[in-house]
């Protein structure tokens, strides 16, 4: 294949527009106008003038009308298989109350012959007048004819019907799974509140086949092009099961040449022996569909109260860790002595302490014994809560964070609420730029909507998309607009040594999007609404407004 620089005419040019560099420091090309796209790579950056001598007889052209053009963003944890196959699912994210919610489960279950599974996900009771959750009991009333399971909008709790609980095997006599409860009534009754591992007692026996997956891969790739998404690291779930099916879809859809994302994708911890064995590494793959992390827990999430805690919940207990620390630790040095990285879920303070100091004893024992560190560094997963003195040293360690401002809006009210003025130190997004480390940005999807724009809304302003809390929720952990750009598209591509993404440089791949005003010059802080008007994808089209 040619080098795109060698090409003499552009395949396509896009010209009257802004162009944005994917650089904090310097966030807008000076003098740049237009591009110019050959082979599926930037060709070349500069005025209109300049790049109107690419054009050729058979050229694309698009006048962008003074729009701004952003490398294609990078979701850096989605859980892209449970998303995927949740787009036909019931969606809860805007109900208001527990009778809203059951009434679209009611809805849902005179449209389905008896006996089919009733799913859905994403309420968040925290933000309803009545903090109520649906229970085994509601939604036997409301669908006693269909297995339903409903998922919390942050996936560390769900509730289960009768039927459902039924075809799952668990009655009074079932034990606690390990990292896992199954809620009880004063008479040892579940009340279909599972939490963490508990679900998935439930959720494996609904199992998709294989042509079900490839169509919701399909048609969540659409989806993530309309909000400009061209690469995504899949990210596995606790003990999951699902893990092998995922897999085998990514490499049939490459194989087939339908793979129309950049994909990093993690195995579970458990299987660490296995993936050892079979001589796996960070970074196998090709351009497309790499492996990325290992994934692990160290704790749960604020709604259920599992995120692991310095100190006791305001109205709970301290949460527990979901693994035993040595355990971990031992389980990370061994996956770093082998060339694999590792990502760890940790919500709580109390998880972000004791992982802060398990990389710091990591990276003593790499300099002590001279090892090589595996291609990508280590991440941890959310930090949604450290203390200013585990910030700190965050300068001295090789990681990579991933954080998510979405949720931050969800946990507004949650945190509060459970937290009280320990809130300052959630979502510090502000020090954790200022700590060094690169920081990332994801949605967690399906607890938050894949919507990059949202999410850059939520950490430069640190207010919901009303303008609420007025002066911003904790406004010194703000940060830029030009950094959050970057959370999404160049830290993400230079963590994962991606030199041919993540920046508008000729020479790169052409995965870019196309925002209908320039959030750069403070449009986004506006109230007039920002959209993603057009994706490309190795320099193709995938979605257009214009």
């Amino acid at each position: 294949m040619s080098s795109p620089l060698s090409s003499k005419y552009a395949e396509v040019l896009i010209f009257n527009g802004t162009i944005a560099s994917g650089d904090i420091r310097h966030p807008i090309i000076a003098g740049a106008q237009a591009l110019a796209i050959a082979n599926g790579h930037i060709l070349a950056v500069g005025s209109n003038d300049d790049i109107s001598n690419l054009s050729g007889p058979s050229t694309t052209k698009i006048d962008l009308g003074g729009r701004l053009v952003v490398p294609g963003f990078t979701d850096s944890h989605i859980h892209f298989y449970e998303w995927s196959l949740k787009l036909q699912d019931l969606q809860f994210d805007s109900v208001r109350s527990l009778e809203e919610l059951l009434e679209k489960v009611r809805q849902k279950a005179s449209q389905l012959p008896v006996g089919q599974w009733i799913m859905g996900q994403g309420w968040n009771e925290t933000d309803w007048d009545v903090a109520e959750m649906p229970t085994r009991g509601s939604l036997d009333k409301t669908a006693p004819d269909h297995p339903v399971l409903l998922w919390r909008c942050d996936l560390h709790l769900a509730v289960a019907n009768s039927l459902a609980l039924k075809l799952a095997g668990i009655d009074r006599t079932t034990l606690d799974p390990p990292e896992g409860r199954i809620e009880r009534d004063s008479h040892g009754e579940p009340t279909g509140v599972l939490r963490e591992l508990a679900i998935n007692l439930v959720r494996q026996v609904v199992a998709p086949d294989s042509s079900h997956i490839n169509k919701a891969f399909l048609d969540g790739t659409t989806e993530l092009h309309r909000l400009g998404i061209t690469g995504i690291h899949d990210i596995r779930l606790m003990n999951d099961t699902d893990g092998a099916r995922a897999l085998r879809s990514f490499q049939k859809l490459e194989q087939e040449k339908n793979l129309r994302l950049r994909c990093w994708v993690t195995l579970p911890g458990y299987k660490l022996d296995e993936i050892i064995g079979l001589g796996l590494r960070s970074g196998f793959g090709n351009e497309k569909l790499r492996l990325g992390h290992i994934k692990y827990f160290s704790d749960g999430g604020m709604g259920a109260r599992t995120a692991w805690m310095i100190e006791p919940y305001l109205d709970a207990e301290y949460g527990m860790p979901l693994m035993d620390i040595q355990e971990l630790a031992e389980q990370i040095d061994m996956a770093d002595r082998n060339g694999l990285a590792v990502m760890v879920h940790a919500v709580g303070d109390r998880a972000n302490h004791e992982l802060v100091d398990i990389f710091a004893a990591l990276q003593e024992r790499r300099t002590s014994d001279r090892t090589t560190a595996p291609l990508y560094p280590h991440r941890i997963e959310h930090m949604q809560m450290i203390r200013p003195e585990d910030t700190r040293k965050l300068a001295n360690l090789p990681l990579a964070l991933c954080v998510t401002p979405s949720n931050m809006i969800l946990d507004i009210n949650l945190i509060d609420k459970s937290l009280g003025d320990r809130g300052k130190w959630t979502y510090a997004f502000r020090q954790l730029f200022d700590s060094g480390a690169p920081v990332m940005f994801s949605s967690d999807c399906p607890v938050c909507s894949p919507d990059p724009l949202p999410a850059i809304h939520a950490a430069v302003t640190r207010q919901r998309m009303d303008g609420t809390p007025g002066g911003g929720w904790y406004p010194n952990s703000r940060i830029s607009t030009a950094e959050a750009l970057a959370a999404f598209t160049s830290i993400p591509a230079a963590v994962h040594k991606a030199n041919d993404l993540g920046t508008i440089t000729p020479g790169k791949r052409a995965d870019l999007a196309i925002l209908s005003h320039n959030i750069l010059a403070d449009e986004l802080l506006k109230e007039t609404p920002i959209k993603v008007d057009m994706t490309l994808f190795d320099g193709q089209i995938v979605h257009r407004l214009f």
